[in-house]
């Protein structure tokens, strides 16, 4: 009798990572549309000829933070193929989140829901343009990260991951928060409104990219006892050279 397949510890390290990474991105896709105000502003700024008083960031950027952990873990364990294929499966989740919240706005309410129609309707219809937006965004922003990542990690030779973790992610979401934003609010929002908030959204994303650094060298620390010393150092050396490994 044979027994069942079972995953070595890279195929099941890969495996959480992407669990993690695309329960975080559904639910800040699934968020995106509440804004919400961190903190009000010691003193007015003025955007486009437009006063602002208060930071005002959408929900959806509570979740990103994994997201950006995770990126650099795949990048550093797993190179180029690894995230990439991720990536494509982000990319076909979001597609597959949208389809199945047309389908859950598209069903009849019944009179006996505690969320009306009207209500979740307004909440998911907005999701939808949001995912609309995203899609475009998360596959140009996840590509930009991809490259500057392995660009400053042939620039450091493999040293310094704060600076590939951090470098990779400021350069790439400044691109997805304008572009997702851009996307879902235009028509809705005044384009000073959309620029104050990517800024707003950027500049959270800017301090969570420093602030996680010492989640992400944890994390590393964390798998490489995990994977042992040899096989990591194995799994990072091929992510450098971009080879393919097949551990046992």
């Amino acid at each position: 009798m044979r027994k069942a397949y079972q995953l070595s510890r890279p195929q099941k390290l890969f495996v959480i990572c992407t669990a993690i990474f695309l329960t975080a991105l559904v639910i800040a896709e699934a968020t995106a549309s509440k804004f919400f105000t961190a903190f009000n502003l010691p003193f007015s700024i003025t955007i486009l000829g437009m006063e602002f008083n208060e930071v005002v960031m959408t929900a959806g950027v509570l979740a990103f933070p994994i997201t950006f952990i995770i990126t650099d873990l795949l990048n550093e364990y797993f190179g180029k193929p690894g995230i990439r294929f991720v990536t494509f499966i982000g990319m076909v989740m979001i597609i597959f989140e949208f389809g199945l919240l047309q389908l859950a706005m598209a069903v009849p309410t019944s009179d006996i829901s505690p969320v009306p129609a009207e209500a979740f309707n307004t909440v998911f219809g907005a999701t939808g343009r949001i995912i609309i937006g995203s899609l475009t965004a998360y596959v140009i922003g996840q590509l930009v990260d991809i490259s500057l990542f392995h660009w400053l990690r042939g620039l450091t030779k493999g040293k310094h991951l704060w600076l590939r973790a951090t470098g990779s992610t400021f350069g790439s979401q400044f691109i997805d928060t304008f572009v997702v934003l851009t996307v879902a609010f235009w028509g809705q929002l005044a384009w000073a409104e959309i620029i104050a908030i990517t800024l707003f959204n950027y500049s959270y994303k800017f301090i969570i990219a420093v602030v996680i650094t010492p989640v992400i060298y944890g994390a590393h620390w964390v798998m490489d006892r995990y994977l042992g010393e040899e096989l990591a150092e194995e799994l990072i050396h091929a992510a450098e050279e971009g080879e393919v490994v097949r551990p046992i």
